[in-house]
């Protein structure tokens, strides 16, 4: 196991990996990120990171894997890009090859092969497969109108032409000519309303042009029949096949592979000598041709369907052509070529008020989270916990703070420094670094049932990511830190040491195997962490412990107290996580607000000033006070945001586990899944409306963004809703349909926005919005008339009409 990146990775040479026949054999890839500016977090995510959490979990369960990537570098924004720079495309695409590979490496993605489409092995067997395709009567030759610039003297590609959306209800005034970013509609750039060149803004005209069609709907049959058996088979998320059914319920049309442009493929036909493939043809064939740059035999990869599993990554956006335009190619050249099996689709990462834009320069990027010194471990982790599988999510610096401090800070790096830092202690006060010999653990009934917990978690993680549900993944490994920490507690190690040494020897020893099994498990996650955890255990990389079925490493999972021999040394502990403090927080979030330029400006204006602020307040090294005051005040004199119900952020719950207050006889306390890493605690003032077992395992409606605030002695971070009658002498839970997606933002028809990242209690916005929160005469939980709406449905109570929901 351990760090195997390949072309990211610095310096070395490395084996070649070919199928094996017998061997699961895993070929990977994510959408190729375009090259017309640095990748910002939502790319990130959505893409590159998401497939190598996946790649480095295949190589963990010892199946024989490859990830291959690279740059999409032909196409308009590239021209367009290189125009804005006053370069060739070329430069352009040198200059920001480099820096996605720079990111990446510091990310720690671990390509086997991280290429370009500008390769002459794209030219080839691109130009291969549109031979296949003519030969085989796929293609045909249209007139189509394009709309012409008179002042640039150039047809123009539908990336130089923006305009007023087509579609009834969106008219979005910036929408490009392929398609609209707003509503994601596909568009022909003549149907455009008011069209204009991005280039020099005047009104272009539409002209003839000559172009090379593919037939899809002749195609439709060997689509259709590859569609319903695959994403059956291959486990498709919902949004891709939404996303595919859609097209198809449209009706498949051919679609124009060519296009007016010098940078490009060249179309291998002499009356066609002045066009080049659209990029939309040619870029998914970019993962064959970067798989030939990494072996010349990659016809066992891609032309193996019997013996290959083909993954593919991407945002929901690029759905359409990894599901429709790229296998009806690849059906149409009539060779046995390795179709898709599984497509991961991601929802969007939106960033704080807005969305991340790459084009537009808005968000957080690559080289500005290396910039921040906030460790790469703690990006990955945040990034892949918010991970948009269902639904879109949002980065807020708030909860990127609270994720830090509470899951990595004190839970896995408390849990962990806890055990390595006492076995470190010098004997008299711990084992002089030395794992203890332990008796078995049959009759230790606490360390019996911490196993049994531990092996349905690594069972529930091994399940999620073979079906590429990486959140849930990760949420089933850090749950084993959340037992771990409360194993140690129960024991009381630091009693049992004077007073039960053998047990203690027996909980040091387990809590050291639980070390090692979560430093594997989140290997695919956290890297970098990973490897640190095994220098503190003293444990070489190449030995490892993998997650392979043959050798028996489940089993062994499921009995932390064998995983480490007695005997064995351990390293030195060290902190391995730092904490994110409030003034870094509003430090970053107004270092980073405004899109690259207006940020370039700033950073201008303010260089000396911003140097000094960022010397004294990185998350290695702690802030001070009195900096802290003077860039805090700067979001204070923000406007105040209108109090809407999009400021709530309430949520689909499920109560997993919920019991009587130690210290309040009125009181619950649950644990609720909120669609986070880790459950969130509640305290419920609910015990004499509700017996306590209609408050297992159900699905409640859960305020998310309140303040967290103490209860008797329990911090209790979110509320859950119910309606009460006008006398209070009933109250009865607000619940979403059974089928809601745990995690899902209840939503109000008319109202969208972002809500904010905590209330504010000075502001009242709770209290504001509370009073028009009432249940109908038909039980239906409304705001102002507007129910609470989840993916699978309304929101309703059992009988209380009329009621008021808190």
């Amino acid at each position: 196991m351990g760090d195997v990146s390949g072309d990211a990775a610095a310096g070395g040479t490395k084996a070649i990996i070919l199928p094996i026949p017998g061997k699961r054999n895993i070929l990977i890839t994510s959408a190729l990120p375009y090259v017309n500016n640095v990748p910002h977090l939502g790319n990130i995510i959505g893409c590159v990171l998401s497939a190598d959490v996946f790649a480095r979990y295949c190589r963990l369960r010892g199946y024989n894997t490859i990830y291959i990537c690279g740059t999409d570098e032909y196409g308009t924004a590239t021209e367009t890009k290189a125009m804005e720079e006053k370069c060739s495309p070329k430069e352009i695409c040198d200059k920001y090859h480099a820096i996605h590979k720079e990111v990446y490496n510091w990310f720690g993605i671990s390509f086997d092969e991280f290429g370009r489409t500008s390769s002459p092995q794209q030219t080839e067997v691109c130009q291969a497969i549109f031979g296949k395709l003519l030969e085989n009567n796929w293609l045909s030759e249209n007139t189509m109108q394009q709309l012409y610039c008179d002042t640039c003297e150039r047809f123009l590609a539908d990336r130089l032409v923006e305009g007023i959306c087509p579609t009834p209800g969106c008219e979005y005034d910036s929408a490009r000519g392929d398609q609209c970013e707003k509503c994601g509609k596909l568009l022909n750039p003549t149907e455009l309303k008011d069209p204009r060149c991005k280039v020099c803004q005047t009104t272009p005209r539409i002209r003839d042009t000559n172009h090379m069609f593919l037939e899809l709907p002749l195609l439709r049959n060997k689509l259709e029949e590859y569609i319903n058996k695959t994403s059956v088979a291959g486990s498709w998320s919902q949004n891709a096949i939404q996303a595919t059914n859609a097209w198809l319920k449209e009706g498949l049309k051919p679609r124009c592979i060519t296009r007016d442009l010098k940078w490009g493929v060249p179309v291998p036909l002499e009356r066609f000598k002045d066009k080049v493939f659209y990029v939309w043809f040619d870029a998914p064939i970019g993962y064959v041709s970067i798989t030939s740059c990494y072996t010349n035999e990659w016809e066992k990869w891609w032309k193996n369907p019997e013996n290959v599993e083909l993954f593919q990554f991407m945002g929901k956006d690029n759905v359409p052509f990894h599901t429709v335009m790229f296998p009806s190619t690849l059906l149409g050249t009539g060779e046995d070529w390795t179709l898709m099996k599984t497509i991961s689709v991601t929802e969007y990462l939106n960033y704080e008020a807005g969305k991340f834009s790459k084009s537009k320069g808005v968000g957080v990027f690559g080289n500005d989270a290396k910039d921040t010194n906030i460790p790469v471990e703690v990006w990955r982790y945040y990034l892949l916990a918010n991970r948009p599988e269902v639904s879109d999510t949002l980065f807020t610096w708030a909860d990127l703070q609270a994720k830090l401090n509470g899951e990595l800070l004190n839970n896995l790096g408390n849990f962990i420094h806890r055990v390595l830092s006492f076995i470190a202690k010098p004997l008299g006060q711990g084992y002089g670094s030395i794992i203890p010999d332990v008796s078995d653990a049959d009759s230790h009934g606490l360390t019996l049932g911490l196993a049994e917990k531990v092996g349905k978690y690594v069972d529930q993680y091994v399940e999620s990511m073979e079906k590429v549900k990486l959140k849930q993944g990760l949420k089933s490994a850090m749950a084993i830190s959340t037992e771990g920490n409360i194993y140690l507690q129960t024991a009381q190690f630091w009693n049992l040491y004077k007073e039960d040494k053998p047990s203690c020897n027996l909980v040091m020893r387990t809590s050291a195997g639980l070390v090692y099994l979560l430093a594997c498990l989140l290997e695919p996650f956290m890297p970098s962490f990973s490897q640190e955890v095994f220098k503190q255990l003293n444990v070489p990389v190449e030995r490892h412990m993998s997650l392979c079925e043959e050798k028996g490493d489940i089993e062994r999972a499921k009995q932390p107290w064998k995983i480490l021999p007695s005997g064995h040394k351990i390293g030195t502990p060290e902190p391995l996580f730092k904490e994110l403090k409030d003034e870094e927080v509003e430090l970053y979030r107004d270092k980073f607000a405004g899109s690259q330029a207006q940020r370039i400006v700033r950073a201008e204006a303010e260089a000396e000033k911003l140097a000094a602020q960022l010397k004294s307040t990185n998350v290695s090294g702690g802030g001070k006070k009195q900096q802290a005051k003077s860039t805090g005040s700067k979001s204070k004199a923000a406007v105040e945001p209108e109090i809407t119900i999009t400021r709530l952020d309430i949520r689909v719950g499920l109560i997993t586990k919920a019991q009587k207050h130690p210290d309040a006889d009125s009181l619950y306390v649950e644990e609720i899944d909120v669609g986070e890493s880790q459950p969130r605690t509640v305290v419920s003032g609910l015990v004499k409306y509700i017996p306590l077992e209609e408050m297992q395992n159900r699905k409640v409606c859960v305020l998310c963004n309140l303040k967290p605030a103490a209860m008797r002695g329990i911090k209790s971070q979110a509320m859950v809703l119910a309606a009460s009658n006008s006398d209070h002498t009933k109250v009865e839970l607000v619940e979403p349909p059974k089928d809601a997606i745990v995690g899902e933002r209840i939503k109000f028809s008319g109202f969208e926005g972002e809500p904010d990242s905590v209330l504010n209690p000075k502001k009242k916005v709770w209290e504001t919005l509370q009073v028009d929160l009432a249940t109908n005469g038909d039980l239906v939980a409304c705001f102002k008339d507007i129910p609470f709406t989840t993916s699978a449905g309304i929101c309703k109570v059992s009988s209380i009409s009329s009621g008021s929901i808190r």
